[in-house]
């Protein structure tokens, strides 16, 4: 079979291949012509997307992300889109677990008064202990999260696209989203979830209760985010924003009470160690005729 990745994908990641794999490397632009009987696409480039329909054997698209937003629309019917689920779970994990944090001991405000010079004593940081945060969007990463918040006493409630025990969905958010002091978003970006956070929803949440969105910028209707800043109805801390990325001129590098950084969260020098651990496993079973990791279902 032909393995199709993109040229800067460096050997080591592909080591252990089945020696019936032939990697076939693909530079930005068009694809090889010795790529359009490839099998397997590990889609890795925005520049790949116009070219898919050429991949005339293709049968799988691999993703090392999360999110397929980004790619879904383009992969052509009948082959199989999996996504690199479980691959970002330290890395955005970690990121949450700061956030929260950041928020918590009001960091931004600190490193502007370092930057003024004041020796504020009066500053009264906040403590995670005691906490309840909603995780919406309860798969592989929303479990890493809540396995980092648990030594720090806060109480989790998990909400997914289907009730389980223990785990609320968006329907009922009645139940929890006032009663939560933070919300945690790590939602794929679809039709359902585009705008979830709107006006109404910030209004429904605890007065002085913190967002934190490293799902997509899209979750959040950032008019209305920044309505909510400007009041102090909410602080926030965003990896993902509405546009991305985010002009130098936009308000909400302003806004009170948000922390922002530029779509980092799931970066890490092991991202393409752990990705490729995944896209091996995966040729493997192709090889084998078994079923497939991470499976996009219905946009998932």
């Amino acid at each position: 079979m032909k393995l199709l990745v993109a040229d800067d994908v460096h050997p080591r990641y592909l080591e252990g291949l089945d020696p019936r794999v032939r990697v076939v490397r693909w530079a930005e632009g068009p694809p090889p012509p010795e790529a359009e009987d490839a099998e397997f696409l590990v889609a890795t480039r925005t520049w790949m997307l116009p070219h898919l329909d050429a991949l005339r054997g293709l049968e799988v698209v691999q993703t090392l992300s999360a999110g397929v937003d980004w790619i879904a629309e383009h992969v052509p019917p009948g082959v199989v889109l999996a996504d690199g689920r479980g691959v970002h779970d330290v890395a955005v994990s970690e990121w949450v677990l700061t956030a929260l944090l950041v928020l918590a001991k009001d960091v931004p405000a600190l490193v502007e008064r370092q930057r003024a010079g004041e020796w504020d004593r009066e500053a009264r940081p906040r403590e995670l202990w005691g906490r309840e945060v909603a995780i919406l969007g309860y798969g592989s990463i929303g479990r890493a999260v809540a396995a980092r918040l648990a030594p720090f006493g806060v109480q989790v409630q998990p909400v997914a696209r289907r009730h389980r025990p223990g785990v609320e969905t968006l329907e009922t958010r009645a139940r929890w989203l006032a009663r939560v002091d933070a919300v945690v978003l790590l939602l794929p970006l679809t039709q359902e979830t585009r705008g979830l956070v709107d006006a109404g929803f910030l209004s429904a949440m605890k007065p002085g209760a913190w967002l934190v969105n490293a799902g997509r910028g899209a979750l959040v209707e950032t008019g209305a985010l920044l309505e909510a800043l400007h009041v102090g109805r909410v602080r926030a801390a965003v990896d993902v924003t509405d546009p991305e990325p985010l002009p130098p001129e936009h308000p909400l590098w302003r806004a009170p009470g948000v922390w922002i950084t530029p779509h980092l969260a799931g970066s890490s020098p092991r991202l393409r160690e752990r990705g490729f651990a995944l896209v091996r496993a995966q040729v493997a079973r192709y090889l084998r005729g078994e079923p497939l990791f991470n499976r996009v279902v219905e946009g998932y």
